[in-house]
């Protein structure tokens, strides 16, 4: 099992820098996890939105799940378990305030300027958002496989393109990754989530302990641990260069069963579907005044400032770092309210919430007024 495209087309930058001892994938990694695009997934909900409980998986939790797992399996494989690692750490990026939901309205909201897909997203934040505007100057391998690890589709196997592709013309999830080491990770992704979602619902109460099916349980476990052990073992023994990464037909079987488990008992469930209506409110306020403010302040931070409020300030200061590179690489601001958004953890979103109906400094006057009169 090894990859058809040449390793220093594999580790080729945008922009070349010489490499030193870390290498090239696992100094990907480095600059991954001092990004602060990274650092927000501490606050960014993967499925549910408890940010109290300090056990409920949080965004930065699951890639961390995922590129140990893609790493565990590449070992077994005889594969590069440092590049399945750093596509791992990189392959969230992109993702929302709030889960799911939060790309949902994403993709609503900004419809008319061709959606929102987060895995299309990522791509875009390591290449250009982060480190305002400069981007992470990743390898082609690792960014290939953050923008085709696309972790909602269950195929039983995935066979590499084992070909370079422009990777800025991908617009859809249709794209399936270049190296095995990519394969994996998409492949890790479905892994590291359906044991994980399934205890978190548990403790959550959404569901009742011993729910699975014992066409489940008895199969790939009824544990976390059990299920990431079943899955990754039945992995390294089921693939091959002929069939691709994938599972065996009764785990197959299985793992599709959990995934209509979790789809019918935890993520329809009536409290998350509350919670979709809250969250939905709260991104299209952001949304829809961020876009005022802009149209009427343009580039004038002095006419943020008289808004107010933080998040006004906060983001007439990205709009003015950022402006270079909208002009220079998207040749607009269609994208710019988006981009904000989208950037946001769920703690800081709803503190622009706050600050939108009850800024922070008309507090400060209002105690101020109210001293004055005792």
């Amino acid at each position: 099992m090894k990859n058809i495209i040449d390793s220093t087309i594999l580790k080729r930058r945008e922009h070349p820098k010489k490499e030193d001892a870390r290498g090239a994938f696992f100094r990907d990694t480095t600059a991954i996890i001092h990004s602060y695009p990274f650092r927000r997934l501490k606050h960014k909900t993967q499925v549910f939105f408890a940010p109290s409980n300090d056990h409920i998986c949080t965004r930065i939790e699951h890639v961390m799940h995922v590129a140990s797992i893609a790493s565990s399996i590449c070992k077994g494989l005889n594969l590069d378990d440092e590049l399945a690692w750093a596509i791992g750490m990189g392959h969230d990026l992109g993702h929302t305030p709030f889960g799911h939901v939060g790309e949902w309205v994403l993709n609503d909201l900004n419809a008319v300027h061709g959606g929102f897909i987060h895995e299309v997203y990522s791509l875009r934040v390591v290449d250009y958002l982060a480190e305002y505007g400069r981007g992470l100057n990743l390898t082609y391998a690792v960014r290939d496989g953050i923008i085709s690890h696309c972790g909602e589709k269950f195929e039983q196997f995935i066979v590499p393109e084992q070909r370079v592709k422009n990777l800025h013309e991908i617009t859809d999830r249709n794209s399936t990754p270049s190296t095995w080491e990519g394969t994996v990770v998409r492949i890790a992704d479905k892994i590291a989530y359906l044991g994980r979602d399934y205890e978190d619902a548990v403790k959550l109460k959404i569901i009742l302990p011993d729910t699975l099916p014992s066409s489940v349980s008895n199969v790939i476990g009824s544990t976390n641990a059990e299920i990431i052990n079943n899955l990754v073992q039945d992995v390294i023994k089921s693939s091959s260069v002929q069939t691709g990464i994938g599972f065996s037909d009764n785990i197959y079987e299985s793992v599709c069963l959990m995934k209509d488990h979790n789809y019918n008992y935890i993520y329809k469930s009536p409290l998350l579907s509350e919670y979709h209506t809250y969250f939905e409110r709260i991104m299209k306020l952001i949304y829809e005044y961020l876009e005022d403010i802009f149209i009427k302040n343009g580039f004038n931070l002095e006419l943020y400032r008289k808004e107010k409020n933080l998040l006004s300030v906060r983001f007439g200061d990205y709009v003015l770092k950022m402006k270079t590179f909208y002009e220079s690489v998207d040749g607009g601001f269609e994208q710019i309210v988006c981009d904000y958004l989208a950037g946001m953890s769920d703690n800081y979103a709803l503190d622009c919430v706050n600050e939108i109906l009850q800024p922070k400094y008309m507090e400060n006057q209002f105690n101020r007024f109210m001293m004055e009169r005792d």
